[in-house]
């Protein structure tokens, strides 16, 4: 059964439905391959998310092995990846500062059981409900707020005491440690962050982080510089996973973990299903939102059991495996294995990385995921402005939690005046319209580059006819990137997705061949035959 509107709400992962189709050797070469790609970009990522939030790196890595394993095998999405994000990271830090690390475990194993609730309850479709101008306030607060936190390590301040949770106190803090700077600290931070932006722009297939963060650890030790590294902090890192054991449970901890434990939940349950929905857009599948929700639960409930952080779906390591090929979750999955192997062979070295390259990692990731375009392009509506700012500001002030019950009560204020902002759930439709004087259907073709964005957004028209349209994916091999880009085209028939491939491949002398698919079927490959612009 293709995936689609007709399957959405089914509780069977997609795993079970890419097995049922049939699984051969070709689909699980390009699997492997993804998976090893996106364990090379989640290493270095799930250790600074953890000593961003106030724990041992080593509480990042089993969350990404064991909670991304069980979002991938019991996973509502084809593509999914699941592990520590960064969007959590104010959350956990004031969590564990709080509770301690055995009262986060608490809440995370509420989170996932939670988590599933909802999914069970199939309330994960209204999640779309969430006003978008929402969506980006709370990201870009999240971003500034992380990016705050990584200034004590990035620049090597010694703090008089401990630093502070709330932002404009810590900013404080930090301006009366200015004296304390580490000039081996900054130049290490600096280097990690041109590093990734120039490997990035020139290389975008190699990785970056994974590159930056190893010569970091290589020149600290080779020049003996006085930074801080994961061994003077924390003592290294255990060679594979500990036994699994359940966290505190008594009436006392569950309700002093509850309300970090909803908080875990909201947001959790946000996250997951927005990732899910850029993993839509890159494949023209249909995610089943309820067993996404299933899954993550799952998976939150596993990590806390091993010690691990909560886990959700992760928009830049969902799309990094989408852009390697991924074809199934079994990518996701090996992803979790080469983790577990990474861990296994190389966590001796890991004691030499520097505090101050994992926070230049962070602040390359705040300025990634912050939507700035969009957050801009907000503010021009004064409804949306009005909503974004609140969100915003209350996060930044506050926390992440009240600052999207604030956003959802602005924007319900709107819904209630009839002048509703727009929902996540309505952003992203491809619309169809149709011009008097000939009756075509236009509709918008969306390219995505190894970087991660929409790089160009054209319009065709196809005639018209009395079919639905079908949403076909161009797999597009250019000699200009590393890694194969993806468009996806709605169209008539087969016959009008053809004749678009040729006007595609013809479109540029660079392109070498576009392979045409739907629903991950094959339908035909076309060469280039020429040279030059037609």
């Amino acid at each position: 059964m293709p995936d689609g509107a007709s399957t959405a709400d089914l509780y069977l992962p997609k795993l079970a439905t890419v097995l049922r189709e049939g699984y051969d050797r070709r689909a699980f070469r390009a699997d492997a391959a993804a998976g090893l790609t996106v364990a090379v970009v989640a290493l270095p990522l799930s250790m600074a998310i953890a000593v961003a939030s106030g724990v041992s790196p080593e509480r990042g890595l089993y969350a990404a092995i064991v909670g991304g394993a069980l979002v991938s095998a019991l996973g509502g999405s084809r593509v999914q990846i699941g592990g520590p994000a960064g969007a959590f990271i104010v959350l956990v830090a004031s969590t564990a500062a709080s509770l301690g690390l055995q009262g986060l475990l608490t809440a995370i194993l509420l989170s996932g059981v939670m988590l599933a609730l909802v999914g069970l309850s199939r309330l994960g479709s209204l999640v779309r409900h969430v006003p978008h101008a929402v969506t980006v306030g709370f990201t870009c607060a999240i971003a500034v707020v992380i990016a705050a936190s990584q200034l004590k390590d990035f620049a090597g301040l010694r703090l008089s005491g401990p630093e502070p949770g709330a932002f404009f106190p810590k900013l404080a803090a930090l301006l009366g440690a200015a004296p304390s700077v580490n000039g081996a600290a900054v130049g290490l931070g600096l280097a990690v962050v041109a590093a990734i932006l120039f490997l990035r722009r020139l290389r975008p297939g190699w990785p970056g982080m994974l590159i930056a963060v190893a010569a970091a650890a290589g020149a600290a030790w080779a020049l003996d510089l006085p930074v801080e590294t994961i061994s003077s902090r924390f003592g290294g890192i255990p060679r594979g996973l500990p036994a699994p054991a359940l966290p505190p449970l008594s009436v006392e901890h569950v309700l002093r973990a509850l309300p970090a434990a909803l908080s875990f939940t909201l947001l959790g349950a946000v996250e997951s299903l927005l990732s899910a929905k850029v993993a839509d857009s890159m494949t023209g599948r249909r995610h089943r939102s309820n067993m996404e929700l299933v899954a993550q639960g799952a998976a939150n409930v596993g990590s806390a059991l091993f010690g691990g952080l909560c886990v959700t779906g992760t928009i830049a390591r969902t799309a990094t495996n989408v852009r390697a090929g991924a074809r199934s979750p079994v990518a996701g999955i090996l992803h979790a294995v080469f983790l577990l192997g990474f861990m296994l062979l190389a966590a001796p070295l890991a004691g030499f990385i520097p505090l101050a390259a994992l926070a230049g990692v962070l602040l390359v990731v705040c300025w990634t995921m912050a939507e700035k375009a969009e957050f801009l392009r907000l503010l021009r509506d004064w409804r949306t402005a009005t909503v974004v700012l609140i969100t915003f500001g209350v996060t930044v002030a506050h926390d992440l939690t009240l600052g999207i019950v604030a956003g959802c009560l602005a924007g319900a204020a709107f819904w209630l005046t009839r002048r509703p902002v727009p929902e996540e759930g309505a952003l992203g439709r491809t619309r169809r319209t149709s011009r008097a004087a000939n009756h075509r259907y236009k509709f918008r073709v969306r390219s995505t580059s190894p970087w991660g964005h929409c790089n160009c957004a054209r319009q065709h028209a196809a005639p018209r006819t009395g079919r639905d349209m079908r949403t076909f994916s161009f797999l597009i091999e250019d000699r200009r990137y590393a890694t194969p880009m993806t468009q996806f085209v709605i169209a008539a028939d087969e016959q009008r997705a053809r004749e678009l491939a040729l006007r595609e491949l013809k479109s540029s002398g660079e392109h070498l061949a576009i392979e045409v698919q739907e629903n991950g079927r094959t339908l035909f490959r076309e060469q280039q035959a020429h040279q030059g612009r037609a």
